[in-house]
C-alpha cells in the first residue's frame, strides 16, 4: 500500500505552461532521500529543478522586474501615470530593451560566424541559442518571431527596427510589437508596482498607471543615480541588484544606457544640482562610449562629439574631474561586468548587448 500521510510538496511560482495533467500527476509522486525507510516525505516538481538549473547557467536569479518596466517606471510621472506626451524616443528604445533582456537571460546572441567581425556590431546576425519560455508575455512573444525567422537571421539593427515597426518591408509589418508601453504598464499592475485610474483629458479619457508603490520606483533611481554620480574605481553595491541577480552588473549598465536614450533619465535626476546632474549624464557619455563597442572597454573612453557632450566636458573640467578620474571609474565598471561574462570576448550573448547599445547610442536624444 502507497503511503500518502505527512508528503508535503514544494510550491511551484513559475513553470511551464505545457506540462499535461498527467505529466504533474506523475512528478509529485517522486520522493527525495529515504521517504519509504521512514525518513522525510517530500514531494519535488522536476520543473522547481529546471529553474534552478537554468538560473545557475545564467549566473544567478532573474530579478523581478524587466529592463523595459524599469525604463518605463524612471519615465512615468508618480501621481499622473503617464509618459511625457513629447517623449518620442521611448518605443524605440524599449524595443531595444527586449533584445538585451533576452540576451541576459541567455535566451539569444549574436550568431557565432568566424567572418562576423568584418561587420558593423549592429548588422551581426541574431539567432535563438534557448527558445524555452521566459514567463513575461513580450519577452516569450518577441522570442517567438525570431524563432520563427531562424532560417533567415537577421541583424541586431534590423530586429529593433521591425519589432518597433520602422520598416518600409510590408512582408515584415507582422513582426511588429504593438502597445508595448500599455502592456508593460498593466504588467507592472499585476506586480503591484503601478495602479489604473482613468483620467480625463478634456476631449477623451485615457487609463493611468499611477505609482502605488514609491518604494520600487524609488529602489531603481537610486540605483541609476548612484552608478552614475560614483567617481571612485570600486562601484559601489548600491548600484546594483542584490546579490545573486543574474547578470547584475552589466544590468546596471544597460538600465543607464537605456534610461539615457529613452530619454527618462532626467526624471532620475530631479533631486540633483546643476553641475551634478551634468556629471553625472557626462558619466553615462563615457559608460556608453566603453560599452556601445566590442568587446567592452575598447571605446577609447572617448565621448561622442555632439554639442551636449562637448558642454559637458567643459563641466567636467571645471569641476575638476580629471581623464585619469574618469578612466578609473569606468575600469572598475568594466572589471565587474567582465566577472559576470561567459568565455570573455567570446560571449555572444553580451556582444549582442554590445550591439544593441551601439544602436540606442544613435537615437536623436543622444546627438
Amino acid at each position: 500500500m502507497t503511503e500518502t500521510s505527512g508528503l508535503s510538496r514544494r510550491r511551484v511560482i513559475t513553470g511551464p505552461a505545457s506540462t499535461t495533467s498527467s505529466e504533474t500527476s506523475s512528478s509529485f509522486t517522486s520522493h527525495a532521500g529515504s521517504a519509504f525507510a521512514g525518513g522525510s516525505r517530500i514531494a519535488f516538481d522536476p520543473r522547481d529543478l529546471e529553474r534552478d538549473e537554468e538560473e545557475s547557467k545564467a549566473g544567478g536569479k532573474v530579478p523581478r522586474l524587466t529592463l523595459m518596466e524599469e525604463v518605463l517606471l524612471l519615465g512615468l510621472k508618480d501621481r499622473q501615470g503617464y509618459l511625457s506626451f513629447w517623449n518620442d524616443n521611448i518605443s524605440y528604445a524599449l524595443r531595444g530593451c527586449i533584445l538585451i533582456e533576452l540576451a541576459l537571460r541567455r535566451r539569444i546572441a549574436i550568431h557565432k560566424d568566424p567572418n562576423r567581425r568584418r561587420f558593423p556590431l549592429a548588422e551581426r546576425l541574431v539567432e535563438v541559442i534557448d527558445d524555452r519560455q521566459t514567463g513575461e508575455t513580450i519577452l516569450d512573444e518577441a522570442l517567438r518571431m525570431m524563432k520563427a525567422q531562424e532560417t533567415e537571421r537577421m541583424s541586431v539593427n534590423s530586429w529593433i527596427d521591425l519589432l518597433s515597426g520602422e520598416t518600409w518591408n510590408v512582408l515584415k509589418i507582422g513582426y511588429q510589437l504593438k502597445q508595448v508601453r500599455e502592456r508593460l504598464a498593466k504588467g507592472l499592475v499585476d506586480k503591484g508596482v503601478l495602479r489604473t485610474e482613468k483620467r480625463n483629458f478634456l476631449l477623451f479619457d485615457m487609463a493611468t498607471h499611477p505609482v502605488a508603490d514609491l518604494r520600487i520606483k524609488d529602489a531603481v533611481v537610486a540605483r541609476v543615480v548612484t552608478l552614475l554620480t560614483t567617481s571612485t574605481s570600486a562601484v559601489s553595491p548600491a548600484a546594483f541588484e542584490a546579490p545573486g541577480t543574474q547578470m547584475r552588473a552589466l544590468r546596471a549598465v544597460c538600465l543607464a544606457c537605456s534610461a539615457y536614450a529613452a530619454s527618462v533619465l532626467d526624471n532620475a535626476f530631479s533631486g540633483l544640482g546643476y553641475e551634478e546632474r551634468e556629471l553625472a549624464f557626462a558619466r553615462c557619455d563615457d559608460i556608453i562610449a566603453e560599452f556601445a563597442v566590442w568587446p567592452f572597454g575598447s571605446g577609447g573612453g572617448a565621448s561622442s562629439g555632439n554639442a551636449a557632450s562637448k558642454r559637458r566636458e567643459s563641466s567636467r573640467i571645471a569641476m575638476g574631474t580629471s581623464a585619469n578620474t574618469r578612466r578609473e571609474a569606468i575600469l572598475g565598471l568594466l572589471t565587474e561586468v567582465r566577472k559576470e561574462m561567459v568565455g570573455e570576448d567570446e560571449d555572444a550573448g553580451c556582444e549582442l548587448v554590445a550591439g544593441v547599445l551601439e544602436v540606442l547610442s544613435k537615437l536623436d536624444s543622444l546627438l
